[in-house]
């Protein structure tokens, strides 16, 4: 079997579909990509065994149809230095030996029958299918990976959960102290659905959504989903569970609401937070007539900070107090210059929102503060 690809063109699908592959695999098959030459097109498989992506480039000649497994690490790094050209493949399917042809040489590696690899699961008779623009997933998903949690006691949190409804579509997060709800109205499904994707999956979107500009498709059951891009497929095990009732734990009458200019806030609490104590992890925020004083101390070091900044704030003076790095997290997932913190008191969550929503968007954060001793 032989077919001649481009060089760069093989070289960026197989990078971008290698983020699947673990460093250690239950069977040693999932170290390799699947290749399936049929029709003058390749495609392309990588698989963790619970998360499957494809991806298919046209060949330039080809002779003959084939499946063959090969190394994904030897394959990436002899491809990694190699400009444009054409490269020709030459598949041996009785004993697996490759050989691979370009401008100023060649290399030779052995294969390995394709049979071994895992079959990717079907998904079963009872279907939800949903579609959304890639720009939209692509929000939704950035905008709640990073609160979701590493809890092995309580699964269903680790992992983007979509709320769809006839009207929108939500992408909620939480991992016990920090939460994110985004609700898009620029897509809504057939009827009420709802499913768990898992951080790894999550994150390979996030990697391959923004070369993309199509539609992607989304089909699910119970078990899996399968995610339909222009030039991906994606065929992912769902976390099963029921996923806590986010809506809940907003609190909802918060009287005390400051405006602030978000980036300013950023800087200051990174200056402040490295005077912050390693075990506590604590900042405090004291709020007083139109300003916000950020401070932070180690009594074990001698060492503190303080800085303070303008802000919209009428309210009676108060103490809160967060970790550093969650707030900081929050902000820089929130894309208006200034932002709104709603408080209730120094024991409740506090609600962070957008001072401007972005079109067809309605994005809420929330944080749990931290006790102060004083």
């Amino acid at each position: 079997m032989k077919f001649i690809v481009s060089s760069t063109g093989l070289y960026s699908h197989l990078q971008a579909i290698s983020r699947v592959i673990n460093s250690k695999n239950s069977l040693p098959i999932l170290e390799c990509f699947l290749m399936d030459l049929t029709d003058n097109a390749v495609s392309i498989t990588a698989s963790d065994s619970e998360t499957t992506l494809t991806t298919s480039i046209e060949v330039n000649e080809c002779n003959g149809n084939g499946r063959f497994a090969v190394s994904s690490k030897t394959i990436l790094d002899a491809l990694k230095e190699i400009p444009e050209q054409p490269l020709t493949f030459d598949v041996n399917m009785e004993n697996w030996e490759i050989q691979v042809q370009y401008l100023n040489g060649k290399f030779s590696l052995m294969g390995r029958n394709a049979d071994e690899y895992p079959v990717v699961p079907a998904l079963g008779e009872e279907v939800v299918k949903v579609e959304m623009s890639a720009p939209v997933m692509m929000t939704g998903i950035t905008r709640s990976l990073f609160a979701t949690a590493d809890d092995e006691l309580h699964p269903v949190l680790n992992g983007i959960f979509f709320d769809i409804t006839t009207e929108h579509i939500i992408f909620a997060a939480s991992d016990g102290y920090k939460l994110v709800r985004n609700k898009t109205f620029a897509a809504k499904g057939d009827e009420k659905a709802a499913f768990i994707l898992p951080k790894k999956p999550a994150t390979l979107l996030k990697n391959l959504l923004p070369k993309e500009s199509g539609n992607v498709q989304v089909a699910f059951d119970g078990r899996n989903a399968v995610f339909t891009l222009e030039n991906y497929q994606m065929t992912c095990r769902l976390i099963e569970g029921r996923y806590p009732n986010y809506n809940s734990v907003i609190p909802q009458n918060n009287p005390h609401r400051v405006v602030i200019d978000r980036l300013a806030f950023i800087s200051a609490l990174k200056r402040v937070s490295v005077f912050s104590s390693a075990s506590s992890s604590l900042i405090k925020l004291h709020l007083e007539n139109n300003s916000i004083q950020i401070s932070a101390q180690d009594v074990d070091f001698s060492t503190s900070a303080e800085e303070t900044l303008l802000c919209q704030y009428e309210g009676n003076p108060m103490n809160i107090g967060f970790r550093p790095t969650f707030l900081i997290d929050i902000f820089n997932n929130i894309s208006s210059q200034e932002v709104i913190m709603e408080l209730a008191d120094p024991s409740r969550g506090g609600v962070i929102l957008p001072a401007e929503q972005e079109e067809n968007e309605d994005l809420l954060m929330l944080l749990m503060p931290m006790m102060l001793n004083d």
